[in-house]
């Protein structure tokens, strides 16, 4: 009799679980068809969050309360003109010729008599820049979204930028600055410029009541549909991308929202 009793106990548990795991299966999929894998971004960002707030925040507040400002945008125009050469590689890549032969020539003239891009001489001459990457390209090609994705210190991502990130990274030009001590020194510097850049936004969305994780995920969203369409979208193409994320990766069950 107590064999039986047990029996039905651990029976009883085990449909609780699988009743859990149901609900929480159908909470994710209700939640965002974009982001069936959101336990786990949430888990990520929750790291790359408290990585933010120990180290790269409070570095970024020193340098931009005591590197003076000149420095600052010479950082920064140093390390844009050289994402300008791969942006231009990519606007000729998705047809747009005009854009990419401009980039070309921005970093042509910043690299020259900008000072090897520490003065904008381009933008001052009234040569637009352009923020182009090969997850865009790939965007510009017919290649969907796929679902969000949240990388380790990275940040926001989908499944396509993620695959596109290997061309990202090797066509950076400082990749292949020697020695590999000023490598190392020069990537420290561009990532605490950048984020030095983000701490006005991040003050605003750290003050708001609001969930962060929802915020950041669907503004990336947006954004990164904006950029593949030059800011106008069409709204065919809203839908068709917003269906194939849905469905290249089914729902998890366990996706519970943490």
């Amino acid at each position: 009799m107590t064999h039986v009793s047990r029996t039905a106990r651990r029976a009883s548990a085990l449909a609780a679980v699988a009743a859990m795991l149901a609900l929480t299966g159908c909470a994710s999929t209700a939640t965002n068809p974009q982001d069936p894998l959101e336990g786990y971004n949430r888990a990520v960002f929750s790291f790359n969050d408290a990585v933010d707030r120990t180290v790269l925040k409070p570095t970024a507040t020193v340098y931009k309360d005591y590197t003076p400002g000149p420095v600052q945008t010479g950082v920064n125009n140093f390390f844009g003109n050289l994402s300008d050469a791969w942006s231009g590689v990519n606007n000729l890549l998705q047809g747009k010729g005009q854009a990419g032969m401009g980039d070309l020539t921005r970093f042509a003239f910043n690299s020259t008599f900008g000072l090897l891009g520490v003065l904008d001489i381009a933008s001052e001459a009234g040569i637009p820049k352009h923020n182009e990457d090969f997850g865009q390209t790939l965007g510009v090609w017919g290649v969907p979204s796929g679902p969000y994705l949240m990388l380790p210190l990275l940040g926001p991502s989908t499944v396509r930028d993620t695959a596109a990130l290997p061309a990202d990274i090797g066509a950076d030009i400082w990749k292949y600055k020697q020695p590999d001590n000023w490598r190392n020194i020069g990537n420290a510097v561009r990532v605490v410029d950048k984020r030095a850049t983000l701490l006005d936004a991040t003050s605003l969305l750290e003050d708001a009541a609001l969930d962060r994780y929802d915020f950041i995920r669907d503004g990336y969203m947006q954004r990164r549909q904006s950029q593949v369409y030059d800011g106008n979208p069409p709204q065919a193409a809203e839908d068709k991308d917003a269906d194939a994320n849905s469905q290249v990766v089914p729902q998890p069950v366990s996706s519970e929202k943490q």
